[in-house]
């Protein structure tokens, strides 16, 4: 099936989905590898490029949501609407404002435990960030955890997002995809 070009998403929207896909997946990987790793050269290189990616995560993600705010995006081909399950519906909206919230809850909790632990952000080497809180070793004990959480939530979303828009490709053959497929 091809959808009619007023049902899909536009450039804009696209290349922010798909930068963002790779980023959250790439500072989730870098995140969980270097969380194992003794503390080396290596380690705090990796641990920079996870805040890094994680900043520019949350700077791409405002973006995204005032782009969102400002640029209604393409409604449900109607075949589709109708041949979805109501719960189908409910999670296919439910899913896409958790990810919304888990885009600004991951980073913000990364950096509140970077500023509570005591170690500045210094975006790319070169620009450093305000702290978020003050220094503060038992409230980065309590952030780590949380921000480990939530990544894990949000990367367990990112997954059900992808496992759904391959459903839509390949058991259900309905084009769904096609609408955050750039050159289609």
């Amino acid at each position: 099936m091809t959808l009619p070009t007023t049902s899909r998403y536009s450039g804009v929207a696209m290349a922010l989905h798909w930068l963002l896909a790779v980023l959250i997946i790439g500072a989730f990987a870098v995140g969980v590898y270097q969380d194992d790793l003794p503390l080396s050269p290596t380690r705090i290189k990796l641990i920079n490029w996870h805040k890094w990616a994680g900043v520019t995560i949350l700077a791409l993600s405002v973006l995204r949501l005032i782009w969102r705010v400002t640029h209604r995006p393409p409604a449900l081909p109607q075949v589709i609407e109708t041949a979805m399950p109501g719960w189908q519906r409910v999670a296919y909206h439910a899913t896409h404002h958790l990810l919304y919230v888990l885009f600004f809850a991951v980073p913000l909790a990364g950096w509140a435990y970077s500023s509570a632990h005591g170690y500045p952000i210094v975006l790319f080497g070169v620009l450093p960030l305000p702290d978020l809180v003050a220094p503060n070793p038992q409230l980065a004990d309590t952030i780590k955890p949380l921000h480990g959480l939530l990544a894990f939530g949000l990367i367990g979303l990112v997954a059900l997002h992808i496992a759904a828009a391959l459903k839509h490709q390949f058991i259900d053959r309905d084009g769904l995809l096609d609408r955050m497929r750039p050159g289609r």
